[in-house]
């Protein structure tokens, strides 16, 4: 599932790229998502949100088993298990 979380009135071109390795019933990813929403519109940044459920695929189910939330930013692996506002910010600041 993907959605474009953009603050700026007239969309964004450079909006930053941010995807979240899920699975149902899991707390810590709906956490995850909510920081990661809260923290680009604070910020003013756009953001492409992805969210990927890794137990509709086996491969990434053995590659991440219980290591949920999983988060890149931007292509890089930023958080496991919880998002840091303060280090999400700077990350975001510098992919924008």
């Amino acid at each position: 599932m993907s959605d474009t979380t953009d603050p700026t009135p007239n969309g964004s071109d450079g909006a930053v790229p941010v995807t979240i390795y899920t699975r149902e019933n899991c707390s810590l990813c709906v956490a995850a998502r909510e920081t990661v929403e809260r923290v680009a519109a604070d910020l003013d940044v756009a953001v492409v949100l992805d969210t990927v459920d890794v137990d509709a695929d086996p491969d990434l189910a053995a590659e991440y088993g219980d290591r949920v939330p999983y988060v890149l930013v931007d292509g890089r692996p930023a958080f496991k298990y919880e998002v840091d506002e303060r280090t999400l910010r700077l990350k975001l600041l510098s992919a924008s």
